[in-house]
């Protein structure tokens, strides 16, 4: 193999780890609309990075044997997953709680994380069909995502600020669009 087909190789990996992580920067983005700190941010990009390279590599081995419909059934999945966690943060900013249901903490944030890499999943079942390096791809996956995920989540935090009350709602409305626009796309 030459180094410029490794480049390129290289080069589409991360192009395709690009556009699987933009998912987490979006559902980052609304989750950093409600109030966390830097430790939580840390964790939480951490947690969903690792989330990006064991889906993909589960679903790689799984892709062996499987045909692409369970790919569709892990995005349904992680879109209803979305959409709960969306409409739970909008009712939460409506109460007088300040606590919402789920947080981005403990439990809560394993079934973010899942959510947000349930299609890293799918993407993960296509390769392993296709026979893709698995260490190289798993690897650029999760550093990619957990990357963008620390990106979304402090500029969200940020965010927060300017817009005070309502952060939370809209945090909540980008889940929830994200969550439909996984199960619907155009």
């Amino acid at each position: 193999m030459n180094i410029e087909s490794i480049i390129g190789e290289f080069f589409t990996l991360f192009i395709m780890a690009f556009a699987l992580g933009m998912d987490a920067f979006s559902v980052g983005l609304g989750m950093g609309l409600i109030k966390l700190k830097v430790r939580q941010i840390f964790y939480i990009g951490l947690t969903i990075g690792v989330f990006h390279i064991w889906m993909p590599l589960i679903g790689m081995v799984i892709g062996k044997f499987l045909s692409n419909t369970f790919g569709m059934i892990a995005t349904l999945i992680g879109g209803g997953l979305l959409i709960f966690l969306g409409i739970q943060m909008i009712y939460a900013s409506f109460k007088k709680e300040d606590e919402p249901l789920i947080t981005p903490i403990g439990f809560g944030l394993i079934i973010f994380a899942l959510s947000v890499s349930l299609d890293s999943f799918s993407v993960g079942l296509s390769l392993g069909i296709y026979g893709a390096k698995t260490i190289a791809t798993v690897i650029m996956f999760g550093v990619v995502s957990m990357m963008l995920t620390w990106v979304g989540l402090l500029v969200g935090k940020r965010v927060q600020s300017w817009i005070g009350p309502y952060s939370e709602a809209l945090g909540g409305s980008i889940l929830l669009a994200f969550g439909i626009k996984l199960i619907f796309p155009i």
